[in-house]
């Protein structure tokens, strides 16, 4: 009995900050992040002040909620690619997947979401820290499997070079979000720039473990 009440509060925790994030995210999106503040955010969810700065510390993080995940994909990657596949097949395979769903993680958001950030300066420079932080982990988790023999830079340089092209990428599909394109057709666009981004890194990158 006490797991499941455990179970249920957490699942009840989890609704709360969703339905905060999607009224804040609205709010945003209809007047502004610098324009919207947490009282409304806090109306419009029906909870106090309060509960949304628990739940949501930086204001930034209301609109961006799922900067935990976006900030380990690169490095999750790694961590869990097959066996003797390098660390740039790894994030080649999953950028591909996630072009071929059209994931939001990966920058198709639609344009609405997409104007909300290029319209903010405080959420494009928080964006910007993002994918700093996504780096760094990426760095983290090449440095763990790196060969004694490596020169200690070796996981930051793989990580920056590999974290610029996924940057670059993530800024070629919000441009063309911003356009009016369809996340269709910017997935046939994004997908052969791709190609052409990875196969520049691959003349240049080690391929083995690291």
């Amino acid at each position: 009995m006490a797991t499941e009440s455990m179970g249920l509060r957490e699942s009840k925790k989890q609704e709360t900050r969703q339905l905060i994030s999607d009224h804040a995210t609205r709010l945003f999106m209809e007047q502004g992040f610098e324009q919207t503040t947490i009282a409304e955010i806090a109306t419009a969810a029906r909870v106090a002040k309060k509960t949304v700065t628990n739940y949501f510390p930086r204001k930034e993080d209301l609109a961006l909620d799922h900067h935990e995940a976006f900030t380990a994909t690169l490095a999750r990657a790694v961590a869990g690619r097959a066996e003797g596949e390098s660390a740039l097949a790894a994030l080649r395979r999953e950028f591909t997947a996630a072009v071929e769903t059209c994931d939001p993680v990966a920058g198709f958001a639609g344009p609405e979401f997409a104007r909300m950030i290029a319209d903010s300066p405080t959420l494009s420079a928080r964006l910007r820290e993002l994918h700093d932080l996504r780096e760094e982990a990426l760095a983290e988790a090449l440095a763990a499997v790196a060969p004694a023999q490596a020169p200690a830079i070796a996981p930051r340089a793989t990580a920056a070079l590999l974290g610029a092209a996924h940057r670059l990428l993530f800024q070629r599909i919000q441009e063309l979000t911003l356009a009016g394109e369809p996340n269709t057709r910017i997935a046939a666009v994004v997908a052969p720039e791709a190609t052409y981004v990875f196969d520049l890194l691959e003349a240049g990158l080690p391929t083995g473990k690291s």
